[in-house]
């Protein structure tokens, strides 16, 4: 353990408020309970479950997960108004997030007040939460823009009145790590938190910094979201805190992969490729030098194990590649190759992402296939494939498909044309069933409307998985090709 940490770190989650203020984020109350049991179990100490005042569907998604049992603290963000503290009451919280905006700022410009009357309006709603038996973390908005002065007298002032902890707010991130070690020892009247953004990329930083300064818990969300460029990222913070600095979070880290992915899919936020920890390449390797050294051990070009984050590496082929991370690809394919066909495979490898291609496992086979002799029809082939959609018709797709030389048709319904496209061809597969499509991607490879458009999809099926791609400028045709593509890899006979 750093000695400079507190001995307990508490982690704050606003996923479901803060996080959900990202533009065009809105969750339903089942999901934002998903979400929150997710959390807890991962071993978040308070989840910040919404903003209790906010509408009807917030009330009842904050009620759902206070009612849960999820072994955490649910808080909900209040005003310094009575009115958003019955609010929280009847939602049956344990804590209410008490913001208050201390910079003149916003004193002046937003709440048109001066600073008595703040604290004023700060002390007694610190008072009428107490009065109705809630935890109180007081925190002040736009803090790294107050007087600080005035700010450490709002805080104890709220603290002689029952506030049970403090945050300090770097609304706008405006803050340094140098600031931060300066100004958060001041404050420590209570157990305080750091609350910071990331308009400038330091939030990561500030928050370490605060940590290291005397605060006790950090305010975070997952992947990142939040207002404008976000808050500190959940998943970043306890890495670091653990991988470098030795504190011990409390936190299941290797459940964060599949929490981040979560959020990801609800919020229908795209996790950005080459995010830290969660983002689509952490663990991926193309370049020969790079793909050679983990192959021979890991830690020469990762920070971390991929499993400890909920992760598997990935080694992807392209013009980077060299001849030992497409002989591994090749032997967990199942190939066997001589050294002069190993050679062909490598160089056509190459020569395909030379073209500005992603080689999939499909890919893989096929020209493997054609450099050791091996050929055989394909088990799939598509005879047609007709979708209908529209604003005032379930989209609906029909296939028919010769499998083994024999013809079936299959129709199936789905959330989309494509979703609807790729379930009619799973049906219409006898054992494909459990194909799973574990992830779906489209590239534009060329633009405008008619635009050649590149669907990747990874498949799995009995433990193997896979990698197909296919090229339309019919994104639902191309999606149909990827997964026969894939599923005549997948579930054909191992060699």
């Amino acid at each position: 353990m750093i000695a400079l940490f507190s001995e307990k770190i508490r982690f704050f989650d606003t996923t479901l408020r803060d996080g959900e203020q990202t533009p065009g984020v809105s969750l339903k109350p089942a999901e934002k309970l998903q979400i929150a049991t997710m959390l807890a179990d991962l071993g978040i100490a308070t989840i910040e479950a919404g903003s209790a005042a906010a509408s009807e569907g917030e009330r009842e998604a904050i009620a759902l997960i206070a009612d849960a049992g999820l072994g955490a603290e649910v808080a909900t963000f209040v005003r310094a108004l009575p009115g958003d503290i019955d609010d929280a009451v009847a939602c049956g919280v344990d804590c209410v997030h008490l913001v208050v905006p201390v910079s003149d700022l916003h004193i002046q410009a937003k709440l048109r007040k001066t600073r008595d009357a703040v604290c004023t309006m700060a002390w007694e709603a610190v008072e009428y939460a107490k009065d109705h038996g809630l935890v109180v973390e007081l925190s002040g908005e736009d803090a790294s823009r107050a007087d600080q002065e005035f700010l450490a007298m709002l805080f104890a002032g709220g603290v002689e009145r029952g506030a049970d902890r403090l945050c300090f707010c770097d609304t706008v991130g405006l803050m340094t790590p140098e600031l931060v070690a300066e100004q958060i020892p001041a404050l420590l009247s209570a157990p305080l938190s750091i609350h910071c953004h990331d308009d400038l990329g330091l939030a990561l930083a500030n928050t370490i910094a605060a940590l290291k300064a005397g605060a006790t818990a950090a305010h975070v969300t997952v992947n990142g979201l939040g207002e404008r460029a976000g808050n500190t990222a959940l998943e970043e913070l306890a890495v670091a805190l653990e991988h470098l600095y030795g504190v011990e979070t409390g936190l299941r880290i290797e459940k964060i992969y599949p929490l981040a992915t979560t959020v990801s899919r609800l919020t229908n936020v795209p996790l950005p490729t080459n995010k830290a920890i969660v983002g689509e390449m952490a663990f991926t390797h193309e370049s020969g030098i790079h793909a050679h050294g983990v192959l021979r051990d890991a830690s020469t070009y990762e920070p971390l194990t991929p499993e400890s984050v909920g992760r598997t590496r990935r080694i992807v082929l392209g013009k980077h590649s060299g001849s030992a991370s497409v002989g591994a690809a090749l032997k967990e394919l199942g190939y066997h190759c001589t050294e002069v066909q190993h050679a062909e495979i490598v160089a056509r490898v190459k020569a395909l992402g030379d073209e500005g291609r992603r080689v999939t496992d499909a890919d893989l086979m096929a020209i493997a296939d054609s450099v050791t002799g091996v050929s055989s029809a394909p088990a799939i082939t598509l005879r047609q494939a007709t979708m209908v959609s529209g604003n005032t018709v379930i989209p609906t797709a029909s296939v028919t498909l010769l499998v083994h030389g024999e013809e079936v048709t299959c129709a199936a319904t789905g959330n989309g044309p494509v979703d609807a496209a790729v379930e009619a061809v799973r049906r219409a597969v006898a054992g494909a069933a459990e194909v799973r499509l574990e992830e779906y991607r489209v590239d534009a490879i060329s633009g405008g409307t008619d635009a050649l458009v590149e669907v990747t999809v990874r498949l799995s099926h009995e433990g193997r998985t896979l990698t197909a791609r296919g090229a339309r400028t019919d994104i639902i045709m191309a999606s149909v090709e990827a997964m026969i593509a894939g599923m005549n890899r997948l579930i054909e006979e191992r060699r």
